[in-house]
């Protein structure tokens, strides 16, 4: 049996964790986290993607979650309504589409919880080095003792560890966006079903309800060129944040306030992944870690999913060719790849228009 090792437990590697069990291999899941992440912002199942999780048998679990929006208002700095429409949110897009909304940690659990009976997951821990060799590829943990795998995938995100040591530093794959982007929960209520957002020149943000209006989610966010912060250094992240909405007028200095208690805060920049080969020998990458979109793009999790729909069925009808299932894995996903990225790009500072994403959605065929 094929031994596999997946770096990351949030969307992409549990997904593919679900397809290669089913297809027979043994496969391990390492994530830095000491439990599945809480918390994230909305995100959206769109097109192909639905198709893919339809066949996991999530189709139904994930329209039960779903978050419920009746609409969206935007509003300057001092909270005035510049416009209001009961037909899209800036979140979700259209109200009226076929397309899923769900809360980042919705989807996690339920991929968590049709794979963790099937799959090994090493929580706490993280890939120190990768030594390859015809034999596979010998892994060292940070805590755990080394072993060797047939495959080595990495699903680790924007910061991918596996890319890194593989592939080489980040800076040389990742292209900055101009944009930064928090997110966390704050217990501020009085919306029910409701958006609201707003921008004042370089700032902006939102706030949406979720639990069924019990939460609220808050994006903060701000346009910048490069900035040298620690991804992991959560304060330096909030100061960071903190500095750039001082003075800020309307519910910000609530939502800041929020921001220091808030135990899922999440701050990062609006960057894509572009690499001219997504493997190396018996290590291969696969959603952010390989092709991130950006949020802007508002199909990462599609990508993720899609991706490892695709790049599970390649390993199997390879039948034990590797190097032509992840040949065959990238040729078939780096045109919707390319597709989807240019969503983040189509529109600077606002969404990529209707037209476009329903041709990105299901620009992929799942069956070749």
């Amino acid at each position: 049996m094929k031994r596999v090792l997946i770096s990351g437990a949030s969307v992409a590697g549990p997904a593919v964790a679900y397809w290669l069990h089913r297809y027979g291999f043994a496969v391990t899941i390492v994530e830095r986290a000491p439990a599945l992440r809480a918390g994230g912002q909305a995100i959206d199942i769109r097109g192909v993607a639905l198709d893919v999780v339809d066949r996991m048998g999530l189709l139904a679990p994930l329209r039960q979650v779903r978050t419920h929006v009746r609409g969206m208002s935007m509003v300057d700095g001092d909270g005035n309504e510049l416009m209001r429409s009961t037909e899209h949110a800036i979140s979700s897009g259209r109200l009226d589409s076929d397309d899923i909304e769900v809360l980042r940690e919705d989807l996690t659990t339920l991929l968590y919880d049709r794979t963790n009976a099937t799959v090994e997951y090493l929580f706490g821990d993280s890939i120190a080095t990768l030594e390859q060799d015809d034999r596979g590829v010998r892994v060292t943990f940070e805590r755990g003792a080394p072993r060797t795998f047939d495959l080595v995938i990495g699903a680790d995100g924007l910061h991918s560890t596996v890319r890194r040591l593989a592939f080489g530093p980040e800076a040389q794959f990742v292209h900055h966006l101009g944009t930064y982007l928090s997110v966390y929960t704050k217990n501020f209520l009085g919306l029910e079903d409701w958006q609201v957002w707003f921008r004042e020149g370089d700032l902006g943000g939102g706030i949406y309800p979720a639990r069924h209006n019990t939460e609220l989610r808050v994006n903060l966010g701000f346009m910048a060129g490069p900035i040298a912060y620690g991804h992991r250094d959560l304060d330096a992240q909030r100061r960071l944040l903190a500095e750039r909405f001082a003075g800020m007028r309307w519910e910000v200095p609530k939502l800041l306030e929020g921001m220091w208690k808030a135990s899922d805060f999440y701050f990062d920049a609006m960057a894509q992944i572009k690499l001219d080969s997504w493997s190396r020998g018996r290590v291969t990458l696969l959603g952010d870690a390989g092709y991130c979109a950006s949020p802007l793009s508002g199909q990462g999790t599609s990508l993720a999913l899609v991706g490892a729909y695709l790049l599970a069925a390649e390993l199997a009808a390879a039948e034990g060719d590797d190097a032509a299932a992840l040949a065959r894995y990238e040729r078939r996903m780096r045109p919707f790849v390319t597709i989807n990225q240019a969503l983040a790009t189509e529109n600077p500072g606002g969404p990529a228009s209707e037209e476009s994403v329903d041709h990105a959605k299901r620009a992929i065929s799942l069956d070749g």
